[in-house]
């Protein structure tokens, strides 16, 4: 599949936030603070805001023809230079039916959110061939400990041209730190675990797995074809749930060409431990000889890793470490 790349952010650059899904009501004064300090005063880059952005019906976020014109309105500026979501949600799909595709794909530039953003980002790389990627919302920005691997991560992925391995980071936190900023529960991490051994190369797709499981059966849905699935889900979503959200995927066309999956931290609430993971996976002949690494730095712990969709990963699962890296 051909796909074309936005241009790389440089310091500087305008950075639009806006609010696919939830809105930024909800974001405390405080961190609306924080995050906007960091992008600009730590990290150079120039911040604006799209005009729904505030607004906040009984959902906690705006109505659909105000988060289409915030979204069109910054792909077709040429200031912005990357677009960054204020948070996850639940509604981003209700956007893609009124989508201007071909704006966006005549308009090329970084999208960068996770959660429920992974709607969003994997329908418009199924339509547009235009990589986007998976990282830190504005609102991850407003975080004040245990960043740097985060904003690390962020800059490898979206300003350089460099290919970059992905190496575990010595800690996470699980911690509700946007409620409460000086009480926080730094964990060791335990690296990246091999569930299923192999080496291969591909291409990437994935995020959110109950949210990329909302495009099955559409036209929104990537080609599941030489993909490596990046997979991930929120302390709601407990083995069993998980389990039946990959059996839906493995069912999809095209998914006995999926190369390798790579899977993310899960939340301590959501009960998942490595061997019930192991367990799941081992147990779907589906998944037989397809490499299998976890406990990635991506999802609903913090810190996180960016990547592309779109984009590149050689995946190495046959050495006692596994190896991740990435490119676009």
């Amino acid at each position: 599949m051909s796909v074309f790349s936005p241009a790389r952010l440089k310091i500087g650059d305008e950075i639009r936030v806006l609010a696919p899904a939830r809105s930024m009501s909800i974001i405390s004064e405080q961190n609306q603070t924080n995050a906007l300090e960091r992008l600009e005063k730590e990290l150079g880059f120039k911040i604006s805001f799209s005009s729904h952005c505030y607004e906040s019906n009984n959902f906690l976020s705006s109505s659909i023809k105000s988060r289409v014109s915030d979204l069109h309105q910054a792909f077709a500026d040429p200031q912005v230079k990357a677009i960054l979501t204020v948070i996850g949600g639940y509604n981003s799909n209700q956007l893609l039916n009124y989508l201007d595709f071909d704006l966006i794909k005549n308009n090329p530039k970084i999208l960068c959110g996770f959660s429920d953003i992974t709607a969003l980002s994997n329908a418009i790389f199924a339509k547009t061939s235009l990589i986007n990627f998976c990282g830190p919302h504005f609102s991850t920005f407003a975080c004040m400990k245990g960043m740097d691997y985060t904003i690390d991560y962020f800059k490898k992925c979206l300003m350089s041209h460099d290919s970059f391995t992905v190496l575990a980071s010595d800690t996470y936190s699980d911690d509700e730190w946007y409620k409460e900023q000086d009480k926080r529960e730094f964990l060791p991490n335990e690296g990246m675990k091999i569930i299923q051994a192999g080496r291969v190369q591909g291409q990437i797709i994935g995020g959110n797995l109950c949210t990329l499981n909302l495009l099955q059966g559409t036209s929104y849905m990537p080609n599941l074809h030489n993909k490596i699935i990046f997979l991930e889900d929120d302390a709601l979503v407990f083995p069993e749930i998980f389990d039946r959200d990959l059996q839906s995927l493995i069912m999809q066309p095209g998914f006995d060409k999926v190369r390798g999956i790579v899977i993310g931290r899960f939340q301590k609430p959501s009960n998942m431990s490595l061997s019930a993971l192991t367990e799941i996976c081992l147990g779907k002949k589906e998944l037989q000889g397809l490499p299998i690494i976890a406990n990635v730095d991506f999802g609903h712990t913090l810190p996180i890793i960016t990547f592309p969709i779109g984009g590149q990963v050689h995946m190495d699962a046959t050495g006692l470490e596994p190896y991740l890296s990435l490119s676009w």
